[in-house]
């Protein structure tokens, strides 16, 4: 490998490596999916089943804080984690549940290993943000 191809295979962003919009967002309509069927915490996304611009809206801002927080081009303007999942009272097993959702999700989309390390590792350092706030 010439030292210019390692140069330019380690400046690829994990957004790259995504997909980029249209990849984050199959990734995005799966965990929904995905979240939507879980008994863990399906009641949470049930009262959105026939609400399917509430969803899409979901949807937008999952997909808008997914890509500022992978290198994406775009900034995210919206809540923060803290606020937006306020009162929730989201607990450890919950959200477990939902990484677990998204992980899946990327797995079956044929995401590697390492990707999905890394996606992860950045789902961990959200949790304090989003259980028992």
């Amino acid at each position: 490998m010439t030292s210019q191809l390692a140069r330019d295979l380690q400046s690829v962003t994990l957004y790259q490596r995504l997909g980029g919009a249209a990849g984050i967002r199959r990734i995005v309509d799966g965990a929904v999916a995905a979240h939507m069927d879980n008994p863990l915490i399906g009641h949470r996304f049930a009262p959105y089943a026939d609400q399917p611009e509430r969803v899409e809206e979901i949807k937008r801002h999952t997909c808008d804080f997914f890509a500022a927080g992978s290198g994406g081009p775009d900034d995210y303007r919206g809540r923060s984690m803290a606020d937006a999942h306020r009162g929730m009272e989201i607990d450890a097993t919950e959200y477990d549940a939902a990484c677990d959702d998204i992980l899946g999700t990327m797995r079956a989309l044929h995401y590697d290993a390492p990707t999905r390390g890394e996606v992860g590792e950045i789902l961990q350092s959200l949790k304090p943000e989003i259980t028992h706030v």
